[in-house]
């Protein structure tokens, strides 16, 4: 938490500093330390000037990485949104749709399946796109795969729900434990895991992650917004909600 805060310090520092030289050449000497220690007591005497600049750039910076995640969400709104690659649960044509990143072996995503599950029971215009993002090792990309290889047998969502519900952490023996008893074909899912589809997809949702500067799950994408972690049945109502209340969708 202290690295920000000590960058500015230095960005200030050098700004000074630029400052300084560029008017250094119409000062003598003893002009520029008088300067120098009229600056420093001033500073000195008002170090709450040092926290209101500090908040200002952070506004800023704040203002301007929100308007550059707006850019990055409407230029891959298609493929966040619209992929014909990704499950959809709730309404298929709902007027919003909340996008979910999320690894099997995350214990916030398991958290958070409940309230997902209840705004698709509950929200029936609203449109659910799962994306596979399997950050937490090897087990995470085991079920990944298993899950999205599922999908040709018809039981994505069952064993979605199966593995976020699962106690334990998720290796790839429990992977196929957990496949077996939703009644899934496991020769059939070993095969269809080695599909290049399945490599694909998670290849594309890792890169679609990066452009967006998801780092952990579950991040949730909601039209123009961003939000990471699991913030409850309550605040993605709200996010939802905030979208209808505004026109509704602007990119999802």
């Amino acid at each position: 938490m202290m690295r920000r805060p000590i960058r500015y310090v230095t960005i200030l520092i050098a700004v000074a500093v630029a400052g300084v030289s560029a008017y250094a050449a119409t000062f003598n000497a003893e002009q520029r330390n008088e300067i120098g220690s009229i600056v420093r007591e001033y500073m000195l005497n008002n170090p709450e000037l040092l926290r209101e600049v500090l908040q200002e750039l952070e506004k800023k910076e704040a203002a301007e990485d929100g308007a550059k995640l707006k850019v990055a969400i409407k230029d891959n709104a298609d493929q966040i949104f619209r992929s014909s690659l990704d499950l959809v649960a709730g309404n298929p044509n709902g007027n919003v749709t909340m996008v979910e990143f999320f690894d099997y072996n995350c214990g916030y995503c398991k958290r958070a399946m409940p309230d997902v599950m209840r705004m698709v029971e509950e929200d029936g215009d609203l449109k659910l796109v799962m994306k596979e993002f399997p950050i937490l090792g090897p087990g995470s990309l085991a079920a990944a795969k298993a899950a999205l290889a599922s999908k040709k047998q018809g039981k994505y969502l069952d064993f979605h729900l199966a593995m976020l519900g699962h106690e334990g952490h998720l290796e790839a023996d429990t992977v196929m434990d957990v496949a077996k008893s939703v009644g899934l074909d496991i020769e059939r899912l070993k095969a269809d895991m080695a599909s290049e589809d399945v490599g694909n997809i998670l290849e594309a949702n890792m890169e679609l992650a990066q452009k967006l500067g998801i780092q952990g799950t579950p991040a949730f994408v909601v039209d123009e917004t961003l939000i990471p972690g699991a913030i409850g049945y309550e605040g993605l109502s709200a996010s939802v909600r905030q979208v209808r209340d505004q026109g509704g969708c602007k990119v999802c």
